[in-house]
């Protein structure tokens, strides 16, 4: 299992890696907040999704979310660091995300 550490480190490499690339995408018309769930280690994460970059991440769960995010902490390293598909992810239950169709169709160019 990884730490509450690991996961918070994962999440802000994340935000790193599609900074990089968000000029490359082009601009991605996406301003949701996402919540971060991580049942294995009881904790949460939030920020927001903005042009294609993830932004503000802070510690604690965001209730009122639009996407949510839940993925033990494990699944959740493998999930950003590539090692793990995140459509098999979602198709054998390990990741479950809650958003709207339109974000869902959206959130796919970033991945």
């Amino acid at each position: 299992m990884a730490s509450v550490d690991e996961c918070r480190q994962a999440l802000h490499d994340l935000a790193a890696r599609l900074d990089a690339h968000a000029e490359t995408r082009g601009k991605l018309d996406l301003d949701r907040t996402l919540a971060c769930r991580v049942p294995d280690l009881s904790t949460a994460f939030h920020g927001r999704l903005a042009g294609g970059r993830l932004i503000d991440i802070a510690d604690g769960d965001d209730p009122r979310a639009k996407i949510a995010l839940t993925a033990n902490s494990d699944d959740l390293i493998a999930l950003v660091t590539g090692r793990m598909d995140v459509t098999r992810a979602i198709a054998a239950r390990q990741v479950a995300v809650k958003a709207n169709p339109f974000d869902l169709l959206k959130l796919r160019k970033l991945l």
